[in-house]
């Protein structure tokens, strides 16, 4: 399972990436990186079908604990997944925007 640091998820993201958050919805809604879907880790197992297939999926927490649990839950799954180290708390600390509020969608950008 691969895991990459902060410079290099902005690459993707900046690309379009798809990037899922698996932190609870109460974290999401108070920061997330922009248009990353929300699929908690408690379900990300039962939600697969919501990732599109194909892409490369870069999976996102608050520090990067729960982002590799998630990542090897979707590469079980079939689909190829990233993990990102650091977290939202890494993206904001490298001066990144956060959104808050609910929402986002797995779609590229």
């Amino acid at each position: 399972m691969r895991e990459i640091e902060i410079g290099e998820f902005a690459e993707a993201w900046a690309a379009g990436a798809p990037v899922v958050d698996v932190r609870e919805p109460w974290e999401y809604r108070n920061a997330h990186v922009p248009g990353a879907q929300l699929l908690p880790l408690g379900q990300l197992g039962d939600r697969v079908t919501e990732i599109p297939a194909g892409a490369v999926v870069y999976v996102i927490c608050a520090s990067g604990n729960r982002s590799v649990q998630g990542a090897r839950i979707l590469m079980t799954a079939g689909r190829p997944a990233v993990s990102v180290a650091g977290g939202t708390s890494g993206w904001a600390a490298a001066g990144r925007l956060l959104d808050t509020g609910d929402g986002g969608s797995c779609a590229h950008r």
